[in-house]
């Protein structure tokens, strides 16, 4: 693999900021629509950068009428995995870390905390990451919702689902049991939230193929679906009534997700061992949350 891989890693890198360009939009334009009659909430976007290379775009919403807190960030980073990282890439099998420990990164992370207790919460990440010696998409969305719809968790898998079958029949029951393995948190003995899809390592070409353009092809349907998956749902939700009842439920439900971010996830851990922006990687974290 060499560096004609340049132009692939700038395309996929110009694919994942216009993505956040459009959420972010698409997030304060809900914001106008938003209850009550406070500001409408806006973006304050930070420049973030790596010391070894590379760095990206922090924004974060804060106290809007709809969003208590949301980050989009986008990122594109590259540099020297360190000797953790190493080792991590080469028990998952990555070809070529104790010759050459080069890496290349970009994608977009989203988590939005809501204001509304019936709103629920919801993640999304696309990413493309390169080493010498391999190359991979991963990615994926999941709702959790603090007071759970049917018919939210439903339309939520249905859009997902739409995505997955354009590409492969067997790609949204995979990816979904994926997710619901990935976001479990073992010592709560429960899931995060009601799931949605996980993929990583995503390079399906078999040997002497090239998959990349149909696998960048899947990842952006990923990206793609998100909107039309989430807003649908918030704005259902927006005019509920909640209860302060309903707030505790919402802020002991955050505990569990802030457990899940620190202790189990393959994103937070990557992105302080490798010395990217602390509050960017961090930036899924809740504004307030409590524990039982």
């Amino acid at each position: 693999m060499t560096d004609s891989f340049d132009d692939r890693k700038a395309r996929a890198a110009a694919w994942f900021h216009e993505l956040r360009d459009r959420i972010v939009a698409a997030f304060e334009a809900l914001e106008d629509r938003g209850p009550g009659d406070g500001p409408a909430g806006r973006f304050e976007v930070t420049p973030t950068t790596r010391a070894d290379g590379g760095g990206g775009l922090m924004s974060v919403m804060r106290g809007g009428r709809v969003f208590e807190k949301v980050g989009v960030n986008w990122s594109e980073v590259h540099g020297t995995l360190g000797e953790r990282a190493q080792k991590a890439m080469a028990a998952r099998g990555v070809p070529g870390m104790d010759r050459d420990p080069r890496f290349w990164a970009s994608g977009i992370s989203l988590v939005a905390h809501m204001q509304n207790p019936h709103t629920p919460a919801v993640h999304m990440n696309t990413r493309m990451f390169w080493t010498p010696g391999a190359w991979w998409f991963g990615g994926g969305a999941d709702l959790n919702p603090c007071i759970e719809y049917a018919e939210d968790t439903a339309h939520f898998h249905a859009q997902l689902q739409a995505a997955c079958d354009a590409h492969a029949p067997d790609y949204y029951p995979r990816f979904k049991a994926w997710a619901d393995e990935y976001f479990f948190v073992p010592h709560r003995g429960r899931a995060r939230g009601v799931g949605g899809i996980f993929y990583d390592d995503l390079n399906t070409g078999a040997a002497g193929t090239d998959s990349w353009e149909s696998d960048f092809a899947f990842t952006r349907s990923v990206g793609e679906a998100f909107l039309p998956a989430f807003l649908p749902v918030t704005e259902r939700r927006l005019g509920t009534v909640w209860s302060e009842a309903d707030r505790e439920t919402q802020l002991v439900h955050r505990g569990l997700y802030a457990e899940y971010n620190l202790v189990y996830d393959r994103g937070t851990k990557f992105g302080l061992e490798t010395g990217h922006d602390a509050n960017a990687v961090l930036m899924s974290l809740p504004p307030v949350a409590k524990w039982p």
